[in-house]
């Protein structure tokens, strides 16, 4: 009995964990094809609600808004995030540490309601002083910055806290400048946790709704505002379409990258390999 619960049922457990997260949202992508407006029948196979879907020009709007804010966004968090980590892990004690780890973690676990309702009055305040921003794509990308920044940095955090220090070492020993061990040996070897920290910047960037609706001016409304709203006002299928266009954008990116960084990975693994082999054979020759 021991050996059957310890073969099955954690297997079985996992398969119950990933129905209960998925299969609302199969539900979802089955009644997008609806014929009907019917969200507990179907009654029959359509492509009425992806029709719709092209003819809406709030949700197209919204989309190509949420892209540009996400990746302007995703670009500057992933920046921010790189630097704030390498200063963190590589600087140790500077007056202020504390302090300027406190502050760019606080977001992590801070209410987007307070982060929002706080970036709102900032806004309204340098606005009022200096007379912009108005508020519009550009508070939106500033509010998302700010999230996706602390995000960021604990994935780049992570990969510098593995990194062998002992590289940069050597490379300045053998001469280079502080910035050229940046940006030749350092940023090399972190660029899978940047571009990941940006990937997550982005997605949080294109899913957030709270900060966009604090920030939003009045006409500029990103595709989780439109959305959202559409929801408020009762059942509609196109909705359901757009979103299982972004479901399958997102598996599609996904496994795209988990594939590159597989490859990157093998590609590592044999260079370390070859290297390993080159070195046992010219101790061997001596």
């Amino acid at each position: 009995m021991r050996a059957f619960l310890y073969r099955y049922f954690g297997k079985a457990w996992l398969g119950l964990t990933f129905l209960f997260l998925y299969l609302p949202l199969l539900f979802m992508m089955v009644f997008s094809f609806n014929s009907t407006r019917q969200d507990a029948v179907f009654t029959g196979f359509s492509w009425r609600w992806y029709e719709a879907l092209t003819r809406d020009t709030k949700i197209v709007e919204g989309f190509w808004l949420s892209v540009k804010v996400a990746t302007l966004a995703g670009v500057a968090s992933a920046v921010l995030a790189t630097f704030a980590a390498f200063v963190l892990v590589r600087y140790r004690r500077f007056r202020g540490r504390t302090l300027f780890s406190g502050m760019v973690n606080a977001p992590l676990v801070m209410p987007e309601v307070v982060i929002g309702l706080s970036l709102l009055l900032l806004m309204v305040g340098v606005q009022n002083a200096f007379g912009w921003p108005q508020r519009g794509m550009l508070t939106i990308v500033l509010g998302h910055t700010l999230l996706g920044m602390a995000y960021g940095m604990v994935v780049v955090q992570s990969r510098l806290l593995e990194m062998d220090h002992a590289i940069e070492e050597a490379a300045m020993d053998l001469g280079a400048k502080p910035f050229q061990v940046f940006f030749l040996i350092t940023m090399p070897n972190i660029m899978q946790a940047v571009f990941a920290a940006y990937l997550l910047a982005f997605t949080l960037s294109f899913d957030d709704v709270v900060i966009a609706e604090f920030l939003s001016g009045p006409g500029v409304n990103t595709l989780p505002q439109v959305i959202f709203g559409y929801a408020r006002r009762g059942i509609n299928p196109t909705i359901y379409a757009a979103a299982t266009l972004l479901i399958v954008s997102v598996t599609v990116v996904v496994i795209a990258y988990s594939v590159w960084v597989a490859r990157q990975t093998r590609m590592r693994e044999r260079e370390i390999a070859a290297a390993t082999r080159a070195e046992l054979a010219a101790l061997s020759i001596k």
